[in-house]
């Protein structure tokens, strides 16, 4: 579905974007990694596996198998399951959903799936016959969104038009917060895992809120981010402590690709506590920063 009208795509090019590019798909000049983002350098013969290792690849068919009987098929047991055994689907979502179960696990969970068969029709009318006054700004910003993903690079290809199309329906649907450069980011990983219309739903379930409050996973995300964060440094603890100083703020900017592994963070990073100790010095901080009261007259 394509929505970038032709009649008026020239004066867009002309005002908000570069010269557009010969089409056919943009050769790839460098590897890709397992997510098709392109690597910055060559793979190391060192670093280069052929394969992962046989007990990784026994573990994840376990726990895709376990998704399997969980979900059912097309999702047809889920809510059932959740129903009658929460904590264990708390626990497969922090162990982490297997990479193709994910488009259908994240629509089934945030309840967008409901949305979507409630609202029959509605994507394509604001894709077709709305428009937005957001929509050089989305175009603009289009290509920014993961310039290094092959998905969306093609100049008006076939992930631009899908992102386009999502990010120009939710601006007209929630009107209130219509179109933020961010959302294209959010947009984009939906895109990676389902088709259009079923990303827009899940969008508008994360941003509006259907079977969670509006933005709860988010919020909760950051606690998440910190934990992933500390999670990261003990993982490469080792060599970051024998590194002089000069050297480790690149070290801190450029980690070795396993250390970025999902399956090797998210567990790490799961069991990680934070105590109370660090909200208190967060709370000392913020008393800190506040402006302290002038002294020949406490009330300034």
């Amino acid at each position: 579905m394509n929505s970038l009208r032709t009649d008026d795509e020239k004066h867009r090019q002309s005002e908000t974007d570069e010269p557009a590019s010969k089409s056919g798909p943009i050769p790839l000049t460098r590897p890709v990694d397992r997510f098709s983002s392109l690597k910055s350098s060559p793979t190391s013969p060192a670093s280069a596996k052929a394969s992962r290792p046989q007990s990784e690849r026994d573990r994840e068919e376990r726990r895709l198998r376990k998704w399997r009987n969980m979900i059912g098929v097309g999702g047809t047991d889920w809510k059932l399951y959740v129903r009658r055994k929460p904590q264990v689907v708390k626990r497969r979502v922090r162990k982490g959903i297997p990479d193709c179960l994910r488009g259908l696990a994240w629509q089934l969970i945030s309840g967008s799936r409901d949305l979507l068969l409630m609202n029959q029709g509605v994507y394509e009318q604001l894709v077709l016959y709305e428009t937005s006054a957001a929509e050089l700004d989305i175009i603009r910003d289009i290509s920014r969104t993961f310039p290094s993903h092959v998905f969306f690079q093609q100049r008006h290809g076939p992930g631009q038009r899908a992102l386009y199309n999502v990010l120009k329906a939710y601006s007209v649907y929630d009107r209130d917060v219509g179109y933020v450069q961010g959302m294209g980011f959010l947009a984009g990983l939906l895109l990676l895992y389902m088709s259009e219309e079923d990303a827009f739903w899940l969008l508008v379930a994360l941003l509006k809120g259907a079977v969670h409050a509006p933005m709860e996973g988010l919020y909760l995300g950051v606690k998440i981010v910190f934990k992933l964060g500390i999670a990261l440094l003990r993982h490469c603890q080792d060599d970051l402590v024998q590194l002089p100083f000069e050297k480790l703020i690149h070290a801190l900017r450029n980690f070795p690709e396993d250390s970025l592994q999902p399956d090797v963070l998210l567990p790490l990073a799961y069991n990680i506590k934070v105590s109370k100790r660090l909200e208190e010095l967060r709370q000392e901080y913020e008393r800190m920063m506040k402006p302290q009261p002038h002294p020949e007259n406490p009330h300034i």
